[in-house]
């Protein structure tokens, strides 16, 4: 506004925000009816109406008596700050759009053996009902982020506490430590959790979780006591199915393994909490929405 010094124009980038208090205050006149129409402050207003003249490098606005009126500079800039605001508008619209399209693809995340065990019937479902949607499953232990977009839905068994994101606890995985019936009749027919010593332990290599379990349950141990380890969890799973030792599962997966026999008492190890997350905005997308709600469904016939 001209009360300032003539601007120099810069070739930064120029930002929506600006171009949208620049033409509210072209369509009201004023800073306040600006003020009405973004619902902003007027000091805000003004701060950016005068970085815009700092990017065109020319005061856009002259006080008068009744408020404020389009320098010849302001008026070059009203017709392309339209065509942006109508290019804004069209986009807003397709977003809008796609947000309401069932068609496209879901991407997941889940741990190797909800992956593998858990997810593959309840996606058949999915897919049978909604053959338009195509899924990407990330099978990975590692806490996918989904603020970075890593991932459009994610299945946790912790519960996420980074803000921005929308997490139902679906419930609780009964867990247990089992071993086959071949192994199970070399040790003599069962397991003495008291010598835990005594036995072959399948275990994860880079975390401590097992060996805090442990401990949880007043059985101090060391890395040493599992003889085998492995950060895959399927391929530990199929260790323990060989014979090779003891090793955890959920009990729903076990079951289908009529020789893996529970070798550990229920309270002895805990169970795993179910968490389903997605991001805040993708909430809104009726595609997102579809494949949390058949997850959950599905998740829900799982938990105890």
């Amino acid at each position: 506004m001209n009360s300032q010094p003539t601007p120099s124009p810069t070739t930064q980038a120029f930002d929506w925000n600006l171009i949208r208090a620049f033409l509210a205050v072209v369509e009201s006149g004023s800073l306040t009816g600006a003020a009405k129409i973004l619902a902003a402050s007027q000091p805000t207003l003004s701060r950016q109406i005068g970085e815009l003249e700092l990017r065109v490098g020319a005061a856009l606005f002259e006080r008068v008596a009744r408020g404020l009126r389009l320098t010849q500079a302001g008026e070059a800039l009203v017709a392309p700050a339209r065509q942006m605001q109508l290019a804004a508008q069209a986009l807003s619209l397709t977003a809008l759009g796609q947000s309401q399209q069932v068609a496209g693809t879901v991407r997941l995340t889940a741990s190797e053996m909800t992956s593998a065990y858990l997810l593959p019937e309840i996606l058949a479902g999915l897919r049978r009902a909604q053959p338009e949607i195509q899924i990407e499953l990330v099978a990975s232990n590692r806490i996918e982020n989904l603020l970075e977009r890593q991932a459009d839905i994610a299945i946790r068994h912790t519960r996420p506490s980074q803000g921005g994101l929308i997490a139902r606890r679906i419930g609780e995985l009964g867990m247990g430590a089992y071993a086959s019936a071949e192994y199970l009749a070399r040790v003599g027919g069962k397991v003495d959790a008291r010598r835990p010593q005594a036995y072959d332990w399948i275990g994860y290599d880079s975390t401590d979780l097992l060996l805090r379990g442990f401990r949880k349950a007043g059985i101090p141990v060391s890395r040493e006591l599992f003889g085998f380890r492995c950060d895959n969890h399927i391929v530990d799973w199929e260790a323990a199915v060989a014979g090779v030792g003891i090793g955890f599962a959920p009990n729903v997966t076990a079951k289908r393994w009529p020789k893996m026999r529970s070798v550990l008492p229920k309270k002895m190890v805990p169970p795993m909490p179910v968490w389903l997350t997605v991001h805040r905005e993708l909430r809104s997308s009726l595609r997102i929405q579809r494949v949390f709600d058949a997850l959950a469904a599905g998740l829900l016939r799982l938990v105890d």
